[in-house]
């Protein structure tokens, strides 16, 4: 059985970054993204057990959800100015190390994850994306479960916890959003409607199409009123949190972990003073998964 695990690159990045506040190379060089992401890495793999395995980053904004939401992700800050050279740094790590990893411009990695897990559940995989974003609670389905790294349970996420997270099954998450919007990606949703709300409405009528067919059912006026006002700013809101399909293949030996580069894999690790992991690749070769 193939298990395929999906890492969500710049969010578990970030987390590093924050994580370990101060960690340098002997050259003064910031590592404390790139040390935290490896543990973090490591860790995930001990729990997933994947036979495959890809980290894809983010490549740019999407151009429509720009056009559609043109504020969209606006509010975010910069990147730290420490963070971005580390960036660079893991991909080098992640091609010595044998593991894929992702990028094309223009291309946010939600949607390049959520086509590669599609496609990889169409050939039956199993697919465990590892990411703390809400957006992927859409995606939630027999073959593919989320790795969310704020339930420190470790659990694989399937449609019980997307329910006891939400209140809507998964094919719902996308309307769910839709109503009440999103602050961390800037989209705002429908005056007064929260996400128990937004369950309720969900709960009632079953899909964001049959409650605008249906408004006058809904029994508060106030939220009749409000929800009127705001059909066009759902109807895009639907558009912009949906995940859609874009460029992808799924090609098996490209998402195998192999042995990878031992020498530059010493380098690099070095070049970091990362000595415990240095330590590590002297350990025989059976045993690397466990410690890279």
């Amino acid at each position: 059985m193939s298990r395929l695990l999906i890492v969500d690159g710049h969010a578990y990045a970030y987390r590093a970054f924050h994580a370990i506040r101060e960690l340098r190379a002997p050259d003064g060089r910031p590592t404390n993204a790139i040390y935290g992401f490896v543990k973090m890495l490591e860790k995930m793999r001990a729990t997933v057990q994947p036979t495959h395995l890809m980290v894809v980053w983010d490549g740019g904004l999407s151009a429509e959800r720009l056009t559609a939401l043109p504020e969209y992700k606006a509010q975010r800050p910069e990147m730290p100015t420490d963070l971005r050279p580390q960036l660079a740094e893991l991909e080098s790590f992640l091609a010595a190390a044998g593991i894929a990893s992702h990028r094309a411009d223009g291309v946010e990695a939600d949607d390049y994850i959520a086509s590669l897990a599609r496609r990889a559940a169409a050939e039956s995989w199993d697919v465990v994306i590892a990411s703390s974003d809400k957006d992927f609670l859409q995606l939630v389905s027999e073959r593919i479960g989320l790795l969310n790294p704020n339930d420190k349970t470790g659990a694989i996420w399937g449609r019980d916890q997307v329910l006891a997270k939400t209140g809507v099954e998964p094919g719902q998450v996308a309307d769910w959003l839709a109503l009440m919007g999103d602050a961390v990606d800037n989209i705002p949703g429908v005056p007064g409607v929260g996400p128990k709300t937004a369950t309720d409405l969900l709960k009632q009528f079953g899909t964001l199409e049959n409650l605008l067919a249906r408004l006058d059912e809904v029994k508060s006026e106030k939220l009749r009123q409000s929800l009127r006002a705001s059909v066009a700013v759902v109807i895009r809101n639907q558009k912009v949190v949906r995940l859609p399909e874009v460029p992808c293949e799924l090609v098996p030996e490209e998402l195998e972990m192999h042995s990878g580069n031992r020498l530059e894999l010493r380098r690099l690790l070095a070049g970091w003073g990362f000595k415990g992991m240095l330590a590590a690749l002297e350990v025989p070769e059976a045993k690397q998964a466990e410690l890279i």
